[in-house]
């Protein structure tokens, strides 16, 4: 057993959707750690509400990236970027303290559109830029027509997505255990 932890983080708040799919293959790729998926329902980001106190919730998610070795995020693409809920959390993950700073990050990511989410993984790289992460920059994981990807089981079975995901986790995997 591996003592390094793991943190995952999908972009969709949908319990079955393929970002959370892909997110549980990586996680399997990744190889043996402690894994644990950082919840994004939060509230709203808003500097009166930050003025009482930060949110319970934001200050756990903070704190769990903050403890992890490595972090993946699945990240789907709505309308050309991001959702919202990701941008939210990194919003408030934003406001005080860097728990992001110097963190092996890898991005993976299912989209129906042709190109898989190439245009979320560019607005998500661009966001992070401000945080200091040690993000991988490939191989590029870019799922397209995620439906086809994936048994009833939820296993990943596109073989070239699942090559790809394995060598971006080990990748991730080396990082974080380099420091």
């Amino acid at each position: 057993m591996s003592d390094l932890k793991l943190v995952g983080i999908c972009g969709s708040l949908r319990r079955e959707s393929w970002n959370r799919k892909l997110l549980h293959a990586a996680r399997d790729a990744f190889g043996p750690a402690e894994f644990t998926e950082g919840n994004l329902r939060l509230p709203l980001f808003d500097e009166d509400l930050e003025a009482e106190g930060i949110p319970a919730e934001v200050t756990a998610l903070k704190d769990l990236i903050a403890a992890a070795d490595a972090v993946v995020i699945a990240c789907p693409e709505y309308n050309k970027a991001p959702p919202g809920v990701l941008k939210n959390a990194l919003d408030w993950l934003s406001r005080g303290g860097a728990p992001w700073k110097d963190k092996p990050v890898a991005i993976v990511s299912a989209a129906a559109g042709r190109a898989g989410g190439e245009r979320t993984q560019f607005a998500l790289r661009l966001m992070m830029v401000a945080f200091r992460p040690r993000l991988l920059q490939g191989p590029e994981v870019m799922l397209a027509s995620p439906a086809k990807a994936f048994d009833d089981d939820g296993q990943l079975t596109d073989e070239m997505a699942a090559k790809l995901l394995g060598e971006l986790m080990q990748e991730l995997r080396k990082t974080a255990s380099t420091g």
